[in-house]
């Protein structure tokens, strides 16, 4: 289920209604500036009703209209008495003096009863705005400091540096690895070509174990298994009374023997060879050996390292930051928190047993790749004097290539 922002809606309705009370108070009418000036009262009823003339102040014009006299003023001033002889009477009122209403009569507390009801209502709406605003304030505070409970940057930080250190153990143990591997498959490719020339042809056996009839193909320079797979199916296929599918059982039956004598190939590394590709396997070698079995033991325990913290810093992503944290779904911040509390495990584990140093150290040891003719006759100085352990490194590296290297005699 969704998060559901009930504070933020509260709040958002406070906020609204604060808004509505600053409008109804900004749109209540207010006083305008006024003029004072004569009014002869040309018919005035009991009740104050009147109807009045003046002249305007500002454009000197005879006006008429109606107008609230004052109903308790002196006798003497109202009709007839004030002006026996027009029956006309006399009070004084108020004109507009500003805005586009300027010279229009204005009766004092004309808007009085419009200004208190948006008074009113502005009082109404912030009464109820503001307990909606602090409800929403505190109560959505509230919310998110439950909701970030668990959001740790810098141990998420460091998890992430510890994999990063483990992820580059790994990545320069496997290039030291596959440099070996390169140099090591040409040298076994060329013993096991040389092991196939020693094998006639004569010993290659169909699928139904029979021996393939290899005169013409001796008289024709096919000798040896190696000479078969060299000539390939449309080779053999031009001798005489070789067939298409002669040629194809041939040749499986070439390759399954290169297979076989894979496998048992052995290379020889022999101290003080010249051979280039032989100098390139054992100076790829002296990486390894250098590194030692801690930097083996190092690249596996980065190995599981890193299977371990990739699960936990998926799901603590949430609890990089409070922004992400808030976004996130109760599903997601609760698996952010019990990731948060596998990964201080990690780095307390990963601490105690100082990986962080080792991780380094092996990085610095596998990264020391051979330069020059220096490193290539350090590598064989090291090969003479200690060569098992360059024999044991190449038969663990190659030992998962489908044909392991065996340990060769010293030449």
């Amino acid at each position: 289920m969704g998060h559901r922002p009930l504070f933020r809606w509260i709040l958002a309705l406070g906020l609204l209604l604060i808004t509505g009370s600053a409008f109804a108070y900004a749109a209540a009418p207010e006083m305008p500036e006024l003029r004072q000036l004569d009014l002869t009262v040309l018919t005035e009823k009991p009740d104050g009703t009147c109807t009045v003339r003046w002249t305007d102040p500002y454009d000197r014009s005879k006006r008429e209209g109606a107008y609230r006299c004052d109903p308790d003023r002196d006798p003497q001033l109202k009709a007839p008495s004030y002006d026996p002889e027009t029956g006309h009477g006399w009070d004084s009122g108020f004109v507009v003096a500003e805005g586009s209403d300027k010279g229009r009569l204005y009766v004092l507390g004309q808007d009085d009863d419009v200004y208190d009801a948006r008074i009113a209502l502005s009082d109404r709406l912030i009464l109820f705005g503001l307990p909606l605003l602090a409800l929403g304030l505190v109560g959505g505070n509230i919310r998110a400091a439950v909701r970030l409970r668990g959001v740790r940057p810098g141990l998420v930080d460091r998890a992430w540096r510890l994999a990063g250190a483990a992820a580059a153990v790994e990545e320069d143990r496997t290039r030291a690895v596959e440099a070996v591997r390169e140099a090591w498959v040409p040298l076994r490719e060329q013993r096991v070509r040389e092991e196939l020339g020693r094998v006639p042809v004569t010993r290659l056996r169909d699928d139904e174990r029979r021996r393939f009839r290899t005169k013409e193909w001796e008289n024709a320079g096919v000798r040896t298994v190696r000479d078969v797979l060299d000539a390939g199916v449309w080779g053999l296929g031009e001798l005489p009374g070789v067939g298409r599918l002669t040629a194809e059982q041939a040749v499986a039956a070439a390759r399954r023997t290169a297979d076989a004598a894979g496998a048992d190939v052995v290379v020889r590394l022999t101290a003080g060879h010249s051979d280039p590709r032989t100098i390139a396997l054992v100076t790829a070698l002296h990486v390894l050996v250098e590194a030692g079995p801690e930097g083996r033991d190092a690249a596996n325990a980065a190995e599981a390292l890193a299977a371990r913290l990739e699960p936990l810093l998926t799901d603590a992503g949430p609890a990089t930051g409070c922004a992400t944290m808030l976004r996130a779904d109760p599903e997601d911040r609760r698996r952010a928190r019990s990731a948060v509390a596998g990964l201080r495990h990690q780095l307390a584990e990963a601490e105690r047993d100082g990986l962080t140093a080792r991780f380094g150290q092996t990085s610095v040891d596998l990264l020391r790749a051979p330069s020059g003719e220096l490193d290539a006759l350090s590598a064989w100085t090291d090969f003479e004097r200690r060569p098992r352990a360059y024999y044991e490194v190449l038969a663990e590296v190659t030992r998962d290539t489908g044909a392991g290297a065996r340990h060769p005699v010293v030449g």
